[in-house]
């Protein structure tokens, strides 16, 4: 599965979340320490999920950039 995820820079780090799980968000002190905390909360969440024999959310949000002229 694909999920998409927003980074955000905060005042002191970054955070990150899943739109899609809900509750799923991670922080670091860099870009790339945050993908990996997130990435590992994906997976941490649909195991729980499962544990809980809970459904496990599809990707289904799309994301895109637009460029706008100045």
């Amino acid at each position: 599965m694909r999920y998409a995820i927003v980074l955000e820079k905060t005042a002191n780090n970054y955070s990150a979340y899943v739109p899609d799980l809900p509750g799923c968000v991670a922080t670091g002190h860099t870009v790339e320490e945050t993908e990996r905390e997130i990435r590992e909360a994906i997976e941490f969440h649909i195991e729980g999920l499962r544990e809980d024999g809970l459904i496990i959310p599809q990707p289904e949000i799309i994301v895109e950039y637009l460029e706008i002229a100045d």
